[in-house]
């Protein structure tokens, strides 16, 4: 009688599980699909019912609601209470969390009621991360974010046991030509510099990035106390990495001439750290004031690479100036300085009389 009783009521949802049990969800036109688990027909079954359907009107799931087990859905809710993903910074858990939810709340197909999350594990192909990857396909770096979050999730979900093959095995990233960050010349250096004096934030910032080579998720942590006899010492934001670096000279003389922090260097208006978002975004409009609106903060940070690897800085020195794990993009740096002097070097060799 209480399982008749239960399927009557709008927007529910009966299946059984690998072990024959019965289980009971609420889903209102493919929004996300919540599960009842007190007594079908029972007074609690019916205000966890009303509960359920408030919050998917409203947009929201109730605190203790999971979703089905065994379904994309289910095993993205556990990679996100993973110890691989608590290890992620706050931003990139922000961000990979973001990606993931948003591929999982949409539809296996436009308009169909069954939404990417409610797909069975057992059920789980290459094509399902295609499609998501291909609805990306106008803007190919947040597709190839897609892949490479689903990878994450495979990964963690393998040596977990929660699957024993991978569902998305070749599955690739699209390609296409990355823009990236522009790199500063000397030329629109100096005319920052001019723009912004020493003594004003604009310049303290300028040569904080371009004398330590730092993230923005850095530049905005340092501070005095990580300063010890002319060396700074600090944790990188993003990869965990204990970095060394001696104040340089021409940093040393704009850092006494200008108005600093006594939790980091640069401040806000109001008197606070920034964050890594607000500085950039602060950052960017100096350097809209100096005219310079193809430059960045990132972009300093390549150009920093680029003067170390023309002045002759190996890779090794390249790795621990800029932290970095691997010699990739040492490498790259090193290969254009190489490039270059080898190329200045040599092409008056091209001049038929440079023989003679």
């Amino acid at each position: 009688m209480a399982a008749n009783f239960t399927t009557t009521l709008p927007h529910i949802l009966r299946d059984k599980d690998r072990h024959g049990n019965v289980r009971f969800y609420v889903r209102i036109h493919g929004r996300k699909m919540i599960r009842l688990r007190e007594e079908p027909g029972s007074p609690a079954f019916l205000n966890e019912y009303t509960a359920a359907l408030a919050a998917i009107k409203a947009g929201a799931t109730p605190p203790n609601v999971q979703p089905a087990t065994n379904t994309l859905c289910w095993l993205v809710e556990q990679f996100l209470k993973s110890h691989p993903f608590r290890q992620l910074d706050a931003r990139s858990q922000r961000v990979r969390e973001s990606i993931l939810k948003e591929c999982l709340a949409e539809p296996t197909k436009p308009g169909a009621p069954v939404h990417m999350g409610d797909i069975p594990l057992r059920l789980l192909e290459p094509k399902v991360l295609k499609v998501l990857r291909d609805r990306k396909a106008k803007t190919p770096g947040a597709a190839n974010n897609r892949v490479r979050a689903f990878r994450a999730v495979i990964k963690w979900a393998l040596e977990a046991e929660h699957i024993k093959t991978n569902p998305f095995e070749g599955v690739t990233p699209l390609k296409y030509k990355k823009q990236g960050f522009k790199a500063w010349t000397l030329d629109e250096v100096r005319q920052f510099e001019e723009r912004h004096p020493v003594g004003s934030r604009p310049r303290l910032a300028l040569a904080l990035l371009l004398f330590t080579g730092v993230r923005r998720s850095d530049v905005v942590r340092l501070g005095p106390q990580h300063v010890k006899n002319d060396w700074l010492a600090f944790t990188t934001q993003k990869t965990d990495k204990t970095l060394q670096l001696p104040i340089l000279p021409k940093l040393r003389a704009i850092l006494d001439a200008s108005p600093t922090g006594e939790a980091a260097f640069l401040e806000t208006h109001l008197g606070e750290p920034f964050t890594a978002a607000g500085f950039g975004n602060w950052f960017r409009e100096c350097c809209d004031r100096a005219g310079l609106k193809d430059c960045s903060a990132h972009g300093l940070r390549k150009a920093g690479a680029t003067i170390a690897a023309e002045n002759g800085a190996t890779e090794k020195q390249l790795m621990a100036i800029f932290g970095w794990e691997t010699a990739r993009l040492a490498s790259y740096y090193s290969k254009a300085a190489d490039q270059k002097k080898l190329a200045g070097d040599a092409m008056h060799l091209l001049d038929p009389g440079a023989s003679g």
